[in-house]
């Protein structure tokens, strides 16, 4: 199974070293997995969709952490204190307006962009459905976005 599972992580990945330690990854969780193979049809299946889930994580991963936030500050030219300054005032600002959301719509906000609760974790947590859980931060967003609008163009 492991000759296999190189040839696919070495597709989706250019770096030979890093297709072995998904592989190597993949071995492991089928280690831990081991009381509960059984259950599977096909355990070469599990450990390819495994492999292929690892080899996508670790892309996104990369690109997510390409650059620094100074480095994009850089980037954009606005890294001087004014425009931190600027930004500082922005962010206590948009603070200001989602304590003014109603108690479950702040909450939601607050657990989904501040604290980095997934939507479902959020669902669970608030004894509520994932559903609701999207339509109260969508509102909270717009409600959010329209009053800072507002307030920037006065």
């Amino acid at each position: 199974m492991r000759p296999a599972l190189l040839k696919m992580a070495t597709h989706y990945m250019e770096d030979t070293d890093e297709a072995e330690d998904v592989v190597q990854e993949t071995l492991i969780k089928l280690w831990f997995l081991r009381e509960r193979l059984s259950q599977y049809r096909s355990i070469d299946a599990l450990a390819m969709v495994i492999t292929r889930n690892l080899c996508i994580n670790l892309k996104r991963g990369k690109h997510l952490t390409t650059v620094s936030l100074e480095e994009g500050w850089m980037i954009e030219g606005e890294s001087g204190p004014e425009q931190k300054l600027m930004d500082d005032e922005k962010g206590k600002e948009l603070l200001e307006l989602i304590d003014t959301l109603p108690n479950l719509q702040q909450a939601i906000l607050k657990m989904k962009h501040i604290e980095g609760f997934e939507v479902e974790e959020i669902a669970r947590l608030t004894g509520s459905t994932v559903i609701a859980v999207r339509t109260n931060l969508s509102r909270a967003r717009k409600k959010v976005r329209e009053q800072f609008m507002r307030r920037n163009k006065e």
